[in-house]
């Protein structure tokens, strides 16, 4: 049996390499990816790339952006090179294994119009850590705090640059607080629901390097139906009954 496995999206255009047993991304990546608005000709650095899958997404969605996907573990570095060669997205992704605490702007050719993260969610000592260390290092602060992650986020941008991460709802008060405090000021901001029924799981936020206070707050996200499925807006995401992107909804934000 391979120790790899293979997902698909966009009805087959797209194909995702990922270890059968160490760390696998999971729907946050995917509703990060079609949360975040790139807009033409745009650099963007994904920090935590794991095997590349947010940048691969949005490489399918906005052809004509540029990408640096951040990693430090080798075994996930390889992964998503390989997961880029394979999409034949050389052109538009590069992927690095640097710790991002050290990451400069010197790495992806000088400021960049977009930061894209999913951080780790638990803080160090918090909870069971697994004892995988690529899902140890994905789920709690180990390697790197939700602070350190805004920093690195803070010295990649531009001016106006954009900061786009998803987050668990319960620490909100947390990252809107850091990032405010950092310079990066929150703008818009989407809950996610498991269910209608269910109160908020997730939310992404999008945050303005220098920006002015104000917060637009979307419709929630809703991902599953009654029944167990995917909405459809869920299923769009994976290039099921795929409409034009972007939409009014979802994603983005204008600002004044």
């Amino acid at each position: 049996m391979s120790i790899y496995t293979t997902d698909t999206f966009f009805n087959g255009q797209l194909s995702v390499k990922q270890s059968r047993h160490g760390y696998r991304f999971s729907i946050d990546a995917v509703l990060l990816a079609h949360l975040a608005v790139v807009r033409p000709g745009e650099r963007v650095v994904d920090l935590g790339a794991g095997c590349g899958i947010v940048s691969l997404l949005l490489a399918y969605k906005y052809p004509d952006i540029r990408l640096y996907g951040i990693e430090l573990q080798q075994e996930l570095v390889i992964a998503a090179k390989d997961n880029v060669s394979a999409n034949h997205m050389q052109d538009q992704i590069t992927i690095l294994q640097v710790d991002m605490k050290t990451l400069t702007t010197g790495f992806v050719g000088g400021p960049v119009d977009l930061v894209i993260s999913n951080p780790p969610y638990r803080k160090s000592g918090s909870g069971r850590i697994n004892p995988d260390s690529q899902k140890a290092l994905a789920r709690h602060e180990i390697n790197i705090t939700l602070e350190g992650v805004i920093m690195t986020a803070l010295r990649l941008l531009k001016r106006a640059g954009r900061f786009v991460v998803i987050y668990p709802a319960e620490r909100m008060a947390d990252i809107l607080t850091r990032m405010s405090s950092a310079g990066i000021e929150p703008k818009w901001l989407c809950m996610i629901h498991s269910s209608q029924k269910t109160h908020a799981k997730l939310m992404v936020i999008e945050g303005v390097k220098g920006g002015r206070p104000g917060m637009k707050i979307a419709p929630p996200l809703i991902i599953y139906r009654e029944d167990g499925t995917y909405t459809p807006t869920v299923e769009k995401m994976f290039g099921r009954q795929v409409e034009a992107y972007p939409n009014k909804i979802y994603p983005g934000a204008d600002y004044d």
